[in-house]
């Protein structure tokens, strides 16, 4: 606090909680990439709409950069604070403000988690469909800034399709109340969808209305494996085309590994090098015969090794936590990731491809694959050997990401399926966006944030 320009920002906000404590600095100032230290000037905890735009306007007097923190849950660097930046952690403002039964919308505060939205969601008979393993800790703001994804995509879509309205602080301070929850809005640009997706660029997300609906027809999980990587488009096209899938997942028998490690259940008696992970519903005879069938068919084939079906809601979240148990098994090793995605109709030469590059370039580093197939995402986690260096060990793998990016380019893909281009990825933004597109989006940014302060750095210098 000895800094003169927070008695600055205390005076023109006096409720304003600010925390300058080295550990709430470090706590505050960091993701989950860890490959940055934390250097923010303070954390700022606003409670109110007033509260940020206040800080904002402070920030343009002052020429502070402003850094916006939601659960920081993000794999790109889109969170960190490392140049002295002042963060605006917005887990004070976490309340559900309001239910429409009419509309079926619930608006809330972008702090507010998103487990906690599916709670309330619930609570009204209803559901907020946007589902991935961080939902405990991971906030509606960032879900929206990053335009999350998750495991229901092939179903439900990403975050964009389930935001009715929001409000925005724009980067000179003023407060943007977008679409306001309608359904048909045809007066000019959205600019709603600018917000999505920016990571914190544009503005601060400070409201957001959320579209809800009924809750999904009961389900089951099934967990097959398989003998090749070379037979996974195969069996997607199988259940596909016989069920409504919910979730389609694949991972390694490297990834099941450091689950089982990290106290899950072993599936089978046997190991397999390639699993699935799927949810379909069910509820008629019809449906639980066309999955049979479908299983069938692929064990006819010698696409499918083995399988398990959900018996009850443990047994699912048992098989669930397989998939969803990676992430968090891997983070101790500080994995090197890739975020990638292309059309479903490319991914099965792109997996050949991306196959045959990560194998001849990571030769003594072990790479684990799991991803949404059912939308054409993949994650790619490499994992550093003990007796290589950090900086040895990030340089090789920016050396192949390189390398991937110009797959990805020559399949339409992109750099980053979910998790943003944040500081990670801003090198090979050009593969995925060409120069026009990237002048328009400066465009924007100027127009927005006029004296680039909102989270300067990420997506783009």
């Amino acid at each position: 606090m000895t800094d003169p320009r927070l008695e600055g920002l205390r005076r023109d906000a006096p409720d304003l909680r600010l925390k300058t404590d080295a550990a709430d600095l470090e706590h505050y100032g960091r993701d989950w990439t860890r490959r940055w230290t934390p250097a923010p000037l303070a954390i700022a905890l606003p409670a109110s709409i007033e509260e940020v735009q206040a800080i904002v306007r402070w920030a343009n007097v002052h020429r502070v950069a402003l850094v916006p923190s939601g659960g920081r849950t993000g794999l790109s660097g889109g969170a960190v604070a490392a140049q002295g930046e002042l963060v605006i952690s917005l887990e004070r403002m976490n309340r559900v403000l309001a239910f429409d039964p009419a509309d079926r919308t619930l608006t809330v505060q972008p702090g507010i988690a998103l487990e906690a939205v599916h709670n309330a969601a619930r609570e009204h008979g209803l559901t907020y469909p946007v589902d991935f393993a961080a939902r405990g800790s991971c906030s509606i703001g960032g879900n929206i800034a990053t335009n999350a994804g998750g495991i229901r995509v092939i179903r439900y879509g990403n975050t964009r399709e389930w935001i009715t309205g929001l409000k925005l602080v724009t980067g000179s301070g003023e407060l943007l109340d977008l679409n306001r929850g309608l359904v048909k809005n045809s007066s000019g640009y959205d600019l709603r969808h600018l917000a999505i997706g920016s990571e914190g660029t544009l503005g601060v997300v400070v409201e957001a209305t959320l579209r809800l609906t009924d809750p999904p027809p009961p389900t089951n999980v099934m967990l097959l494996a398989l003998p090749s990587f070379e037979v996974l488009m195969q069996v997607f096209t199988a259940f596909r085309e016989r069920l409504q899938l919910e979730a389609f997942e694949f991972f390694t028998d490297h990834a099941l590994r450091h689950v089982l490690a990290h106290g899950a259940q072993a599936p089978f008696e046997q190991t397999h090098p390639y699993y699935v992970v799927t949810e379909f519903a069910i509820g008629e005879e019809a449906r639980e015969a066309a999955a049979m069938a479908a299983f069938e068919d692929c064990m006819e084939h010698g696409w499918v090794s083995d399988g398990v079906i959900s018996q009850s809601d443990a047994q699912a979240a048992q098989l669930w936590r397989l998939r969803e148990g990676i992430s968090e098994s891997l983070a101790p090793r500080k994995p090197y990731k890739n975020d990638v995605s292309v059309r479903i109709s490319a991914m099965p030469a792109f997996l050949e491809e991306t196959q045959a590059l990560l194998s001849g370039a990571y030769p003594h580093f072990e790479v684990v694959w799991f991803g949404h197939i059912g939308d054409g995402n993949l994650h790619i986690n490499v994992l550093k050997p003990e007796d290589v260096s950090d900086a040895d060990f990030l340089a090789q793998c920016e050396q192949v990401t390189k390398l991937l990016a110009a797959s990805l380019q020559r399949h339409g893909g992109s750099i980053s399926a979910e998790h943003g281009i944040g500081l990670v990825k801003k090198a090979y933004l050009g593969s995925t966006r060409s120069a026009a597109e990237i002048a328009v989006m400066r465009g924007i940014k100027q127009v927005l944030d006029p004296n680039g302060l909102m989270n300067p750095g990420k997506l783009f210098d």
